[in-house]
């Protein structure tokens, strides 16, 4: 049993010494569910005026009333709107497990979020949670409708800041181990002896992942960190990705012209055509170089960190860091 601490703090013990207890996924769910509080109040979302612009005229009104109710303004979010992160979870499985959800959680989830309600608000609650199978079914085609108004145009340039995130916090580990890589997560993450410590306005636990390990989230919609703790999830850390500027889900008119400007057409070319993993004779036949010449450019951009390298089994592969990926953005 998980041990309540009196300071707004909640510690995931991990057993002495296994890197392996950490590992990171991707949650679909999770960025549909702060985009929904971003469009609710997006105010307090700076970040992500640019998408908000681009977005907010296709949302589905009804869908997205019923999940503004479900997943509330703030605070607590009902798990079983999201599932456990994956490296390789995509929205569609994501989207298939909401509607196969334990319905006893479901019903508990729902609970909750009546108890944080009042009004006309919580009686619509209370309905959906004295019926859960109605209300799963209701959340997962709200789930569906939300998702391919607002995010499914925006999720290739998202799910590679990702995944550039994850790549930047990986190599991090290799370089400079497991402590110093989350350290490097968040200010209110720290690394303790063997456990990682995250800092909340309004909770405190203690938990032992011993067993099971902890899942680190990035996220791109959310604004600071949250957690997930209560069995049977996968004890999660959410955190806020790197490389994320106002402008990340532009189309970029005039950024490629920008680019060219500042880091001269070469560089630029090999810049843009990184949007996924790509070896050196790769980069040159998609900017019409010379093998030499892109893997000069490729130095450089390396050096500049802005481009990143590793290997794969005979080959050695080039992805767009987080700084790069913002700079491509912006």
């Amino acid at each position: 049993m998980p041990r309540h601490r009196s300071r707004n703090v909640v510690e995931f013990r991990l057993a002495p010494d296994d890197v392996s207890a950490i590992r990171f996924g991707i949650s679909p769910g999770h960025e549909l569910a702060h985009a929904v509080r971003v469009l609710g109040r997006p105010q307090y979302h700076p970040l992500q005026w640019g998408w908000l612009r681009r977005a907010r005229g296709q949302v589905p009104g009804r869908a997205f009333e019923l999940l503004r109710l479900l997943v509330g303004p703030d605070g607590y979010m009902p798990d079983f709107l999201t599932s456990t992160p994956g490296w390789d979870l995509g929205p569609d499985e994501e989207v298939a497990r909401l509607r196969e959800a334990d319905l006893g959680p479901v019903r508990v989830d729902l609970l909750k979020r009546v108890d944080r309600t009042e009004g006309a608000e919580q009686r619509v609650l209370r309905a959906l949670a004295d019926d859960p199978e109605r209300a799963r079914a209701l959340a997962a085609d709200a789930w569906s409708q939300v998702w391919d108004a607002v995010l499914a145009p925006f999720w290739p340039p998202l799910e590679r800041l990702l995944r550039a995130d994850i790549g930047a916090r990986s190599r991090r580990v290799t370089t400079h181990g497991l402590g110093a890589m989350v350290d490097t997560l968040h200010e209110a993450v720290t690394w303790a002896p063997d456990a990682v410590q995250v800092r909340l306005r309004l909770h405190g636990e203690e938990l032992d992942c011993a067993g099971g390990g902890l899942v680190l989230v990035p996220s791109v919609m959310a604004p600071r960190c949250s957690v997930v703790t209560e069995p049977p999830a996968q004890p999660t850390l959410f955190y806020p990705a790197l490389g994320i500027s106002e402008r990340w889900a532009d189309d970029g008119p005039g950024t490629s012209g920008a680019l060219v400007e500042l880091l001269g057409a070469g560089r630029a070319g090999v810049l843009l055509a990184l949007a996924g993993p790509l070896s050196t004779s790769e980069v040159a036949a998609a900017g019409g170089l010379a093998i030499s010449t892109a893997s000069h450019h490729l130095s450089l951009l390396r050096a500049a960190r802005l481009v990143d390298s590793h290997r794969e089994g005979p080959r050695v592969l080039h992805v767009r860091t987080p700084l790069g990926e913002a700079l491509v953005g912006a």
